[in-house]
């Protein structure tokens, strides 16, 4: 409890410090703090690469969000990324959202996550993701299963 407390009060540094040195308006809302993926190496990873502006995408399970209660992203959201501890290390604002069935996924399309060489590999690390989070939350993968595709810029970083 106390390490949430200690967490969150980061996180509102952290936000305080976005809005004052991009000359926002001190009521903006950011949609979400997350990090990438399930597991710590794979959370910093993707983390490392949006910093280096490689990862300029995401791609969720339109089934966690209905689960989960939570809105779809909308173009000009804004959004902390954290690493695998949850400090937080980039605000991303979202620029494009596209809702596709998942065996129509291109290979022009994934390249903008920035991970993989190949639409093969995307596909099999995405199938093992999505398995491995329907399984934590309550839907089952399939080729037809609405992908969220976000696309975002980072507008904020720290060192």
């Amino acid at each position: 409890m106390e390490n949430e407390k200690y967490l969150q009060d980061i996180i509102d540094m952290f936000w305080k410090t976005f809005l004052n040195e991009t000359n926002r308006n001190k009521k903006t809302k950011y949609l979400e703090v997350f990090h990438f993926e399930l597991t710590e190496k794979w959370a910093n990873e993707l983390l490392r690469l949006v910093l280096i502006g490689q990862k300029k995408a995401t791609a969720s399970s339109l089934f966690s969000y209905e689960i989960e209660g939570e809105r779809i992203p909308e173009v000009g959201d804004l959004s902390i990324v954290t690493d695998w501890e949850g400090i937080p290390r980039c605000v991303i604002e979202t620029t494009d959202i596209t809702i596709i069935p998942f065996s129509d996924v291109t290979y022009d399309i994934c390249k903008r996550e920035g991970e993989d060489d190949t639409l093969k590999s995307w596909v099999e690390g995405h199938i093992n993701f999505f398995k491995e989070e329907g399984k934590q939350i309550g839907y089952e993968f399939n080729d037809d299963m609405p992908v969220v595709f976000e696309d975002f810029k980072v507008v904020f970083q720290v060192n």
